[in-house]
């Protein structure tokens, strides 16, 4: 994920770059400018220091940067919400005291599952900022079976989107559906970017796909908090689904995903075709460990 001080250097200088000098409301003097977006002189000038000070912040240096100077900074960059708090997550991650890292967690509890059982007609399922899906509940396993399809482990959706030639299928928008999930995994190296398990998949994914370097080499950032996403199920067909994404306060670092579709309409009825679709591959399933089961007795004998 490269060094915090690189990933300073880089967010800045990029974000700079987009912003023209008739956005931030300065005058354009003579039609020969020699960078794309905003000087650092006019960065400096328009957040309030010294173009030495900003010099040294867009190298790295944005350890001791007082919360008022990067709040000024974000406001001249036009940064939105997502950018705004990885600026500010970057910072913390420059300081000379940092947070320990956050123990991975690898599972939920029981009461997070049965949370997730009780929405037995809406697909949902628990992920955390890696994107590894850690619980589900039938639908949601149904929802995303070829995202469970997939022989790497942990089931991780970012994965299966760079990785899995099944992806470009079943995400009906794959080319925004990529932008996001590289745009988060970025967010989330900002929060916890000594996560060793991100790390390895940042890694994993940089040297198999290439269109996962170009997308992680933009530096953008973004939330994913709700929306429409738009699948192709290979038993139910085409999906339009409303999608509500939760944090968990009793579980840092998780996020519940549930999707739903408007009473009446066609996605609503292809979510039924799909309940019925996974109970009888839950009952197939049922039927053959019963078989198992009795043929390991009767192999015992009496």
């Amino acid at each position: 994920m490269g060094d915090v001080r690189s990933d300073i250097r880089e967010f800045l200088s990029s974000r700079r770059a987009r912003i023209t000098p008739d956005q931030a409301g300065l005058p354009a003097y003579g039609g020969n400018r020699r960078v794309a977006g905003l000087r650092r002189e006019e960065v400096a000038m328009l957040t309030g220091v010294s173009v030495d000070y900003y010099v040294r912040l867009e190298r790295g240096n944005l350890a001791g940067a007082s919360e008022s100077v990067l709040d000024s900074l974000a406001n001249t960059l036009q940064l939105d919400e997502a950018e705004r708090e990885y600026l500010f997550d970057l910072a913390r991650a420059a300081g000379p005291t940092r947070a320990a890292p956050r123990k991975p967690v690898g599972a939920v509890r029981p009461a997070v599952q049965q949370v997730l059982d009780a929405m037995a007609d809406a697909p949902a399922w628990v992920r955390n900022g890696r994107h590894d899906i850690l619980a589900a509940n039938r639908m949601g396993r149904a929802l995303y079976s070829p995202v469970f399809d997939d022989q790497r482990q942990p089931v991780n959706t970012t994965r299966f989107t760079y990785l899995n030639p099944a992806a470009r299928t079943f995400w009906r928008d794959y080319d925004q559906i990529a932008n996001d999930a590289a745009s988060m995994l970025r967010l989330e190296a900002g929060r916890n970017p000594h996560d060793a398990d991100l790390i390895q998949l940042v890694g994993e994914l940089s040297t198999q796909s290439e269109l996962f370097r170009e997308r992680w080499a933009s530096r953008d950032v973004v939330f994913h908090r709700s929306g429409l996403k738009r699948l192709h199920h290979p038993i139910v067909g085409d999906l339009d689904l409303n999608y509500e994404s939760m944090e968990l306060p009793s579980e840092p670092g998780l996020v519940m995903n549930v999707y739903t579709a408007p009473a009446g309409s066609p996605t609503a009825d292809a979510l039924r075709l799909l309940a019925s679709w996974a109970a009888s591959q839950d009952a197939t399933a049922a039927r053959g460990a019963d078989v198992v089961a009795r043929s390991s007795t009767d192999l015992q004998g009496p």
